[in-house]
């Protein structure tokens, strides 16, 4: 998965850009650099995955606020904020915008490559969890509008006779769409179960 995350740099500095994709290149990793944050919004794709990395100081928006931009617009690329000019103020509020980290130049390559790589393992968390909630989705997108019902009540501890009263069915045939369910769900027992049941309320608000 690592193979797939890319470092995009933003710097107005084309020498400063030129030598992070140098280092960065030459240490494995992927870059993609801009001149400033709105190239960046610009050229975002929703796929993009990885990490931002970012000077504090910028034509236009600053490396802190394109924090607040990407979050807004959905993105959640982790950031490393990077500046010839930290304070204690500006570093507080790159941390409370999620900054991975707060760097001041001149930093070692070791430091900026230990930043990215905290970013990516976030990355291939969220990814991760991200791809665990699409194959939740499309298992309960096999369900039958009863056996959605079915799976409700059941989550909600009443047993197949209960059920049956509840949606007018005998509790031989809840017992079926049960057996259904968890085929369907690629689910062992109810606890599993249980946990679609939440995943589909969350789903619906």
């Amino acid at each position: 998965m690592r193979a797939e995350l890319k470092v995009f740099i933003i710097d107005d500095d084309p020498a400063v850009r030129d030598s992070l994709e140098m280092m960065l290149g030459l240490a494995g990793y992927r870059t993609a650099s801009f001149p400033d944050a709105e190239a960046l919004l610009a050229a975002r794709g929703d796929d993009w995955a990885g990490c931002v990395v970012t000077d504090l100081r910028l034509p236009g928006m600053s490396g802190i606020e394109l924090q607040g931009e990407l979050r807004k617009r959905g993105s959640a690329l982790p950031c490393v904020v990077i500046t010839a000019h930290g304070d204690v103020p500006s570093a507080r509020a790159a941390f409370q915008g999620q900054a991975v980290d707060f760097l001041e130049k001149p930093f070692g390559d070791h430091q900026l490559r230990a930043a990215i790589d905290a970013a990516f393992s976030m990355e291939e968390s969220r990814i991760v969890r991200a791809q665990a909630r699409r194959a939740d989705a499309e298992k309960l997108e096999r369900l039958t509008a009863r056996e959605q019902e079915v799976l409700e009540c059941a989550a909600d501890g009443l047993h197949a006779k209960e059920i049956g009263a509840r949606l007018g069915i005998s509790p031989r045939t809840v017992e079926v769409h049960k057996t259904r369910i968890m085929t369907k769900l690629e689910v062992r027992n109810m606890a599993e179960l249980v946990r679609f049941a939440v995943v589909a309320r969350q789903a619906r608000h």
